[in-house]
């Protein structure tokens, strides 16, 4: 439940003080520049889209020159058209996510990034799958991750090291990405070499030892040419008994041509982790385990090793001022070697030297067991991954009128291949089935690195491949000042096919050919304001993520249509966006099991409406805020596994995020929380997993060679259940308790 009490009283104290403050300081003046890489052409669409700003502006604070960027607030995203176009021009809801945010916030990996969006909720490790495990408007996002617009599909844990901001685009859009985004994608903005230099060192400190050193260097090569590159090493451990994450990567990125008509950007990501994943705990008679946020379930011989390789090659070329032609290649290698240890049953001695499972759900006369008599059965998920993805897109831009009728035209043309190959293992103990361990005492600390006579065996070899070949064109069209409409079409072509040594099925092929839609009605009765209506449909071929459950392979793809109006305003002289969105997402041809037979059939039916009120920028000029609010009402609505009328999975009725900072000279201020309702941890909602709110706070000082900055994360030291995974009934995580962070970064 909501701990009221401490809400209101946190959010007095956010809101009051600032506001004392604001009246006895003198009003707003001018602003700042908007958030957009100096260096990045204008380009048509931008240019067309978006209307000249009004004069308004931020003051700029004292600490000016090389200090960090302060703005939360971005008027523009790359993932809502493929090209850089103004937020207020497209018909979804758009949250970015800045670079200032991350760095005022602590926020060093992408899934706490995230919760700045009231549109995530996270999942945890799971069988299936490894690294993050991110829900977008109460759909799996496992493939909808994009690394500067190409799909990141990678099982990794992702850092911040290398991104200027994170974009969350919301509702289906395969018109824009392909296959997939049911809920919506989420783009990595990486940064970008310009020709203004840039040398920063960064180190962080923690409490539960927690290290970290991170360097951005960036430099002109000549009037045209600049090279930079992020690099960051951590050793990070946390609240959570053993688990630790020992991980390092570096991100150039050459830049050629910068402000002429031809222009070459090569980029890379190369990226070492040594995590170990949270599996958290199995739940009994309805709830999780009750066990403390430090209790870990694996073993302390576990990690995953996880190493990424990326590179990108991009080619922009202006021909004139109505025509830009961009071709943009990327190969992608993610090698993963993982020993994973996880609880996957509740039970209690049978007195027979044997364990009794108990059940998941809610379950009458079952006698109540304290911690102490309780066993956890632990489950081995070993396995070796390689993914690779070899595409290359090709996006024309064209502005043109008919008559009195503005034009803002993309076509373009995608091809790819991806690969990926899953090599299991099983750990079994003396007696057990295979993959078991054996069990332990659910309230034990005592952790282990083994368990005894627990013997190695060979898994299944699965390999999957995959070839997209898609061609879409969407047009904006200005109607007159006022009014707009855009409509897209995509045809994508994707041909999977895949095998496996042991599982069924051992050989399986699919090709789907499906068209998608994307139109909208956008309303722009001043600069301050836009109104619109959007449609926009996507897909989901049973062999998406090249990995498929006995019998659904020959199933058709699911298939997805989502209903959104909304507003967008700019407030206090556009110093202050607010969003609103109303919204319905219906997936058809759901795949369901049939009874208990194995079988599957495309007759589910799943629904989420939802509303959304966001709000990003100053409410002064020293007063920046950005949160969200999401309320969610989800239902399984036709379903042949007995999960008909339930809630989905992680849907949260009620979300809320919100983070502050206020600025006095060189001292800043600030802090925020998260809210989330009840949810349950799979659509069987057998396991109820209760809400909760977190605070952080954070104070800063500024000076225009270096910042001193001091984070405390979960200020009450909350015991709160944080992600959610529907395997073995469904599991949650906990998270970590209260953390204290000194960071000083350096500029030269």
């Amino acid at each position: 439940m909501m701990q009221r009490k401490p809400l209101a009283l946190a959010m007095m104290a956010l809101f009051a003080a600032p506001l004392t403050l604001t009246y006895a300081t003198p009003a707003m003046a001018q602003s700042a520049a908007p958030n957009v890489d100096s260096t990045a052409p204008v380009t048509a669409t931008t240019a067309a889209a978006t209307p000249a700003s009004p004069a308004a502006a931020l003051p700029q604070t004292e600490v000016s020159g090389a200090s960090i960027r302060e703005e939360y607030q971005r008027d523009v995203s790359t993932v809502g058209a493929k090209v850089p176009t103004a937020i207020r021009d497209i018909p979804q809801s758009v949250t970015v996510i800045d670079k200032a945010v991350m760095q005022a916030q602590g926020a060093t990996t992408f899934a706490d990034a995230l919760r700045n969006s009231p549109a995530i909720t996270l999942g945890g490790a799971e069988g299936g799958q490894i690294g993050n495990n991110i829900n977008l408007r109460g759909f799996n996002a496992r493939t909808d991750i994009y690394l500067d617009g190409f799909r990141d599909r990678g099982q990794y844990y992702r850092d911040t090291f290398d991104l200027d901001a994170i974009e969350v685009l919301e509702g289906p859009s395969s018109m824009l990405f392909g296959r997939g985004s049911t809920g919506g994608v989420i783009n990595q903005v990486s940064k970008q070499a310009n020709l203004k230099p840039l040398n920063e060192v960064s180190g962080t400190i923690g409490t539960n030892d927690r290290y970290r050193g991170s360097f951005d260097f960036s430099r002109p090569l000549s009037d045209t040419a600049a090279f930079r590159i992020n690099g960051f090493a951590q050793d990070i451990h946390t609240t959570r008994d053993v688990m630790y994450n020992q991980d390092w990567g570096v991100a150039p990125t050459l830049k050629l041509g910068i402000g002429t008509p031809t222009q070459i950007t090569l980029s890379a990501l190369i990226q070492h982790n040594r995590d170990m994943a949270d599996y958290g705990t199995v739940g009994f008679s309805g709830n999780p385990l009750p066990i403390s946020k430090n209790q870990f379930y694996g073993l302390t011989t576990d990690r995953t090793v996880q190493d990424v390789m990326s590179f990108t090659a991009k080619i922009e070329h202006k021909v004139d001022d109505s025509l830009k032609i961009t071709n943009q290649t990327n190969y992608s290698r993610y090698v993963i070697d993982a020993i994973e240890t996880s609880a996957h049953a509740v039970g209690i001695a049978n007195g027979k030297g044997g364990f009794t499972t108990l059940p998941t759900g809610p379950t009458a006369g079952l006698p109540s067991y304290s911690l102490d008599q309780l066993f956890v059965q632990l489950q081995s998920h070993d396995r070796q991954i390689t993914d690779t993805a070899l595409f290359n897109q090709t996006d024309i831009v064209k502005t043109f009128d008919t008559g009195p009728l503005k034009h803002t035209l993309i076509a373009g043309a995608e091809f790819g291949r991806d690969t990926y190959e899953n090599q299991t293992y099983l750990r079994t103990g003396a007696g057990q089935s295979s993959g078991f361990l054996g069990w332990i005492p659910a309230s034990s600390t005592a952790y282990y690195a083994n368990l005894p006579n627990v013997t190695t065996s060979t898994g299944n070899f699965a390999q999957g491949s995959a070839e997209t070949v898609a061609f879409y064109a969407n047009d904006t069209i200005e109607l007159n000042k006022h009014w707009k409409v855009v409509g897209g079409l995509r045809w994508d072509r994707y041909k999977a096919q895949l095998s496996n040594s042991i599982s069924a099925p051992g050989y399986s092929t699919q090709t789907v050919n499906y068209t998608s839609v994307r139109t909208g009605l956008i309303y722009q009765p001043s600069e301050a304001q836009s109104y619109y209506f959007s449609y926009g449909t996507s897909f989901n071929p049973s062999l998406e993520a090249l990995t498929v459950t006995n019998n659904t392979q020959a199933l058709a793809p699911e298939t997805n249509e989502s209903f959104e109006v909304g507003s967008k305003w700019n407030l206090f002289d556009d110093n202050l966006s607010i969003n609103t969105a109303l919204f319905q997402v219906t997936k058809r041809n759901a795949r369901t099991q049939t009874g208990t037979t194995g079988e599957y059939t495309n007759a589910g039916k799943v629904r989420i409406r939802g509303a959304e009120l966001s709000a990003t920028g100053h409410l002064t000029s020293n007063w920046q805020v950005m949160g969200g609010y999401m309320f969610l009402n989800s239902q399984v609505l036709q379903a042949n596994d007995g999960t008909q009328g339930n809630v989905l999975a992680n849907t949260p009725r009620h979300s809320l995020t919100l983070w502050s900072t206020y600025t006095l000279g060189h001292w800043e201020v600030g802090g925020g929380m998260n809210y989330m309702s009840m949810r349950y941890a799979a659509n069987t909602n057998l396991i109820r997993v209760g809400g909760y709110t977190r605070w952080d706070a954070t104070v800063a000082y500024h000076q225009p060679k270096y910042d001193i900055r001091f984070n405390l994360l979960n200020v009450f030291n909350k015991t709160y259940w944080d992600g959610l995974i529907q395997s073995d009934g469904g599991r949650a995580t906990p998270g970590i308790g209260r953390t204290a962070l000194l960071t000083g970064t350096y500029r030269f």
